[in-house]
């Protein structure tokens, strides 16, 4: 499952984030959850929480019905808002 849903970040949300400076990490698979972090112009983003489940999340259940959540481990207080530079 890791690597289909790479060769999914990959094709289809890793171009979209870096269009914004931000990049998307998968940390891991587990019961039908999928874990994430958000790097880059992500991370600290103030639409990060939409991008993540209007985009990666919805994308990544219409190709994997199975996969019932995706989980955001970013630390986003750390992270550098970049709408506000």
């Amino acid at each position: 499952m890791i690597r289909q849903l790479e060769k999914l970040f990959d094709d289809m949300v890793r171009p979209a984030l870096a269009a914004h400076g931000g990049d998307i990490e998968l940390i891991d698979v587990d019961n039908n959850k999928v874990f994430v972090k958000m790097t880059g112009g992500c991370q600290g983003c103030s639409s990060s929480q939409a991008t993540l489940t209007d985009g990666v999340e919805r994308l990544i259940k219409q190709h994997y019905p199975e996969i019932e959540k995706v989980i955001d481990l970013t630390d986003h207080d750390s992270g550098d808002n970049p709408y506000f530079k």
